[in-house]
């Protein structure tokens, strides 16, 4: 019986395996952590310093001042020197590939005359200059003057910040599609300096919380007011963060996932469930802290609870807020598993099934990048309106549940005020 033709454009259609898409040397991954966990630890310990704690403590403990701010300025020098190092590792370890770690190509590279060394060296110098700026802080008796404290801290924030969005800045000049590259670069920019801010502020008001800080620079019933300001303040700083990180990260999945279905069907969309879901416990944990353990905490003191600050506060926040660091870390160590994008991942998986011998994963076609219409940029404008009016909202009413809560609890023989949490 003679076999059966076949057309020789059908032989395209025949099955051949998909191509893998490996997570990437474990090493890789864990030098990129140590890059994210400096750079951005940095930015938001100065942030927490600047914005929060040293205005709160200013204001219900002066004498406070000095300590709170060396405090956060020694941890921030500590991880703006270790950011140096951390750079220049992964510059050695793609210098030198598989076969181990170049230093010294790694030195030479910095400032080499192309884009990639420019930016590598601006990430460097950037890192210690941060450091530089906040060293003098360190001492009490600098972080005491007013006007030196805030210069250095912002001078230091702003380099921290340029070495932060340095890792994102493009490498070479874009070609025809300005506006695109620039937008991605705003919203990469958003999505590092948001989370800086908040999980390296998270870290910083741990630090805070532990012996030799607080507790010991102020009286007992100073701590409630420099708690109760400082946790306020930070918290506009992490609803501005999580506003940030949830429009770019809501850009960024437009920008490189064609569906929930992907989640699951690449290996992109799987690493990025795992951060999505690493994300939404952080966030759960930040609702618990906003809308019961803040409000909780102003009740008893406003009821006039005598027990020691350690049990209603340090027994009850740093716990929570350690479980949000150790999430926040876990997040930056998946962040650098996420390689290429969903949709190409999807698009060369079909693309190998139809072909007739196995493709290397290298000369797979890929697709152009999304074009916006005008429906993006109405759903974008919404979604943006939506999750800045959800924040504002958020943050209203848990300052209200608070003084409605303080108010409840406090003792019938006298009028005692609490502390108006919104004028923080």
């Amino acid at each position: 019986m003679p076999l059966p033709w076949t057309s020789p454009a059908l032989t395209l259609y025949s099955a051949a395996p998909a191509p893998s898409t490996p997570l990437g040397p474990f090493t890789d991954s864990a030098v990129a952590w140590a890059t994210w966990v400096t750079l951005m630890g940095f930015v938001g310990l100065v942030a927490l310093a600047l914005l929060a704690a040293v205005p709160a403590a200013a204001r219900s403990a002066p004498g406070a001042v000095p300590a709170v701010t060396a405090r956060l300025a020694r941890a921030a020098l500590v991880t703006g020197v270790l950011a140096v190092p951390a750079v220049l590792t992964g510059l050695a370890r793609g210098a030198a590939g598989d076969s181990g770690y170049d230093y010294a190509a790694a030195w030479n590279s910095l400032y080499d005359g192309s884009n990639d060394g420019r930016l590598s060296g601006i990430e460097v110098s950037c890192s210690l200059l941060g450091a530089v700026l906040v060293a003098p802080l360190a001492r009490r008796s600098v972080a005491a003057s007013g006007r030196a404290r805030r210069r250095l801290l912002g001078a230091g924030l702003a380099a921290g910040a340029v070495a932060l969005g340095s890792t994102r800045f493009p490498d070479a000049m874009p070609v025809g599609d300005w506006g695109r590259t620039v937008f991605s670069t705003l919203m990469w920019l958003l999505h590092l300096i948001g989370g800086g801010v908040w999980l390296g502020g998270l870290a910083g008001l741990l630090l805070l919380a532990a012996p030799g800080a607080v507790r010991e620079a102020l009286p007992e019933d100073a701590r409630g007011a420099f708690w109760s300001g400082t946790i306020r303040r930070f918290s506009v700083c992490a609803m501005a963060s999580v506003a940030a990180i949830t429009l770019s990260g809501l850009f960024l999945y437009w920008e490189h996932v064609d569906g929930p279905g992907q989640l699951l069907s690449t290996m992109y969309g799987r690493v990025l469930g795992v951060k999505i879901l690493i994300f939404g416990a952080l966030l759960l944990l930040g609702v618990f802290n906003q809308f019961w353990l803040h409000p909780r905490i102003e009740a008893l003191r406003a009821a006039g609870d005598q027990r020691p600050l350690r049990t209603l506060l340090l027994r009850r926040f740093p716990l929570v807020v350690a479980v949000e660091v150790v999430c926040g870390l876990l997040l930056l160590f998946v962040a650098p598993f996420l390689h290429g994008s969903a949709r190409n991942q999807a698009y060369q998986a079909r693309v190998a099934e139809h072909s007739a011998t196995a493709v290397p994963a290298k000369r797979l076609p890929r697709l152009a990048p999304k074009q916006a219409d005008a429906s993006t940029w109405v759903y974008g404008t919404l979604e943006t309106l939506a999750v800045v009016g959800l924040m504002g909202a958020g943050y209203r009413y848990s300052g209200r549940l608070a003084r409605r809560r303080a108010t409840a609890a406090a003792p019938a023989v006298g009028p005692l005020r609490a502390p108006d949490l919104t004028e923080a």
